[in-house]
């Protein structure tokens, strides 16, 4: 798989402790975007994905994975194995992409890989970024059109089930 980059604690990428593996490689090139050196197909550095799992599971203190980008659902074949060898390892698994999850069901004859990393997918952040409704307030999403979904849910009941973190969760309970 080609890499950006792993980090290897985070607690801005998603719920808990999580290590972050960057895919390299975007073809939505949003304005504005936080990680513009993911852009390129040919950047980065390819890496085993038995690798990455060795690399990221080596903490002790982490409580799940995301993979941002770039864009993983480019190399969705590899970020689902990898998502399947964090799974026997009972790691959550995010995943960040530009693609709609709309999008992303009506490629899934086109794009093979794209239901296996999606069935592995515990939370999925999804839409492009969108400059114009960018919003620093939100939790682990920067504009105001993503949604941070629960896949599983979504899946079993074929109705996006939208799911909310700090203050958001706080202004739709209340």
């Amino acid at each position: 798989m080609r890499l950006a980059g792993i980090i290897n604690e985070s607690v801005v990428d998603g719920p808990g402790i999580r290590a972050v593996v960057f895919a390299q490689g975007c073809r939505h090139h949003c304005k504005g975007c936080q990680n513009p050196h993911t852009h390129s197909f040919e950047g980065g550095r390819l890496m085993a994905v038995e690798e990455v799992a060795a690399t990221v599971t080596a903490n002790p203190l982490i409580s799940g994975v995301t993979f941002s980008g770039g864009d993983p659902f480019e190399q969705a074949g590899s970020f689902a194995l990898l998502a399947r060898l964090l799974k026997t390892r009972k790691l959550s698994v995010m995943t960040y992409t530009g693609y709609t999850f709309e999008e992303l069901i009506l490629g899934l004859k086109s794009n093979p890989g794209w239901r296996n990393l999606l069935e592995r997918t515990d939370i999925l952040v999804d839409g492009r970024f969108e400059l114009e409704k960018k919003d620093s307030s939100l939790a682990f999403r920067g504009s105001a059109n993503q949604r941070i979904i629960d896949v599983p849910k979504t899946l079993a009941t074929g109705k996006i089930t939208v799911l909310g973190f700090g203050r958001e969760a706080l202004r739709t309970s209340a």
